[in-house]
């Protein structure tokens, strides 16, 4: 019986105020946000039939997230409406070292999470269910959500995959490394950054990173490099998958963005390597215009690219 999803993800949507002008502007545009969100979206632009899991305030922002999911065709008969908490928000600043975040989402209506929130069907009807380690750190009731969300998958037959997205300012590192490290058993495909799992693994080396992961029980591992590239292994074969070059503004999300393409890309039947190249083109494309939301790319685009017709960007060497 074919999946009535594509993919499944869980997490917390935010509104973004992303920083622009100068650094003494006071000038900040409104997006918006939230790792798993971003990911579903991006995945949605690819054409993968998604469907988004979470709680949202009874407020402005929080019907406003709703709005965008809908709009981007994504699923939201799981969401839940909280009347007694706030939508999370957070801000985006801009520097000579990159961009820095402060976020507003202590107490949110996500953080709130239950198990009881979730949509058993749901979950049970899609190929692939998406997480993040965020989901796990913003309190308790959203750590015990993801666990009984993963549950329901296992025992659906549902894969799972996983993105730590280490936050400090979360949980500290030895709580994170505890609650990861025995989440990447139960996961089919692992989707760590390499400033993430250096911290969690303390190992410097790409490769000696993906080995750490497979020893700790990750299947497949998709290292993302950043500007160069990622890694794709399945415990047997590594394989490196080259960057794609573009004159980057912003990268708010391209992670995300690269999650969810790949997962998209999976459903329409690419190989791993396949999958990991088109979303490696999608995140660089994403890191081209201001924001987490807006300049995610749909497929046309990342073909374009692919194809050699987009003059904006080349093939690294």
């Amino acid at each position: 019986m074919r999946a009535t999803f594509d993919i499944v993800a869980l997490g917390e949507p935010m509104v973004e105020f992303n920083h622009a002008g100068p650094r003494d502007s006071r000038t900040y545009v409104q997006g918006f946000g939230g790792d798993t969100s971003n990911a579903i979206i991006a995945a949605a632009r690819q054409g993968a039939r998604c469907a988004y899991l979470t709680r949202l305030g009874d407020d402005e922002f929080g019907r406003m997230c709703l709005y965008l999911l809908r709009t981007e065709r994504v699923d939201t008969s799981g969401v839940v409406i909280d009347a007694s908490a706030p939508t999370g928000l957070y801000f985006v600043h801009h520097g000579p070292e990159g961009h820095a975040f402060t976020y507003r989402r202590a107490g949110s209506a996500a953080s709130r999470l239950q198990p009881s929130d979730l949509p058993v069907a749901m979950i049970e009807r899609a190929t692939w269910f998406h997480v993040s380690g965020i989901s796990q750190a913003i309190s308790n009731s959203a750590a015990r959500t993801v666990r009984e969300a993963v549950r329901i998958a296992r025992q659906a037959g549902t894969k799972v995959s996983y993105d730590p997205n280490l936050r400090l300012a979360l949980w500290t590192l030895e709580r994170a490394r505890e609650v990861i490290v025995a989440t990447l058993p139960l996961c089919d495909l692992f989707l760590p950054s390499l400033d993430d799992v250096r911290l969690l693994a303390g190992i410097d080396d790409p490769a000696g990173i993906v080995a750490w992961c497979h020893r700790m029980g990750a299947r497949q591992v998709v290292l993302k490099l950043g500007k160069q590239g990622c890694l794709v292994s399945d415990g047997v074969q590594l394989t490196v998958v080259a960057p794609y070059r573009v004159d980057a503004v912003d990268a708010t999300g391209a992670g995300d963005c690269f999650d969810g393409t790949y997962l998209a890309r999976l459903v329409a039947g690419d190989d791993p390597v396949s999958a990991a190249r088109w979303a490696g083109v999608a995140a660089a494309l994403a890191t081209t215009g201001y924001g987490a939301v807006a300049p995610l790319p749909r497929g046309q685009a990342v073909r374009r690219a692919l194809s050699g017709q987009d003059r904006a960007a080349s093939p690294a060497a």
